[in-house]
């Protein structure tokens, strides 16, 4: 097994890996899921701190302000308190999901919609693909 200072190394790698976490992209978060907490098994209470991400459901949320953990304000349930992250894979091209203002479409990212691939061509872009006015946030590509 582990000698003792192997077991404390570990644990301090472990520890650097969880503070490098808060720096990473959706992306990089999204290789290193379990450096980012549960939202199920953190208890009532636990204080959440804007920045952090916690899985649910198998989905990254990013915490959008800071608040104590509440039974009843689940990610699904708080769209004030947590962001989705709609590129969970940057190798996937996903289906469309309409996005909050908190968590629009990146410059680049490429989604399915209507039996097409788009492309956001700026930040932020919470507008549905493909309709008409929207050609300065989306094109169409193919792949």
């Amino acid at each position: 097994m582990f000698t003792e200072k192997a077991k404390e190394n570990l644990k301090a790698m472990l520890w650097q890996a969880k503070i490098s976490a808060v720096d990473n992209t959706d992306a990089q978060a999204m290789r290193v899921p379990s450096l980012y907490a549960d939202w199920e098994a953190l208890e009532s209470g636990t204080h959440l701190t804007k920045g952090q991400r916690v899985n649910y459901k198998g989905m990254l949320y990013n915490v959008l302000s800071d608040h104590d953990k509440q039974t009843q304000w689940t990610p699904e349930a708080a769209p004030s308190l947590f962001a989705k992250v709609l590129i969970p894979d940057p190798n996937v091209t996903p289906d469309w999901e309409q996005p909050l203002s908190t968590n629009g479409y990146k410059k680049g990212d490429r989604v399915r919609h209507k039996s097409k691939i788009w492309e956001s061509l700026v930040d932020n872009n919470v507008w549905e693909p493909g309709v008409m006015g929207t050609e300065g946030q989306w094109k169409e590509v193919t792949e």
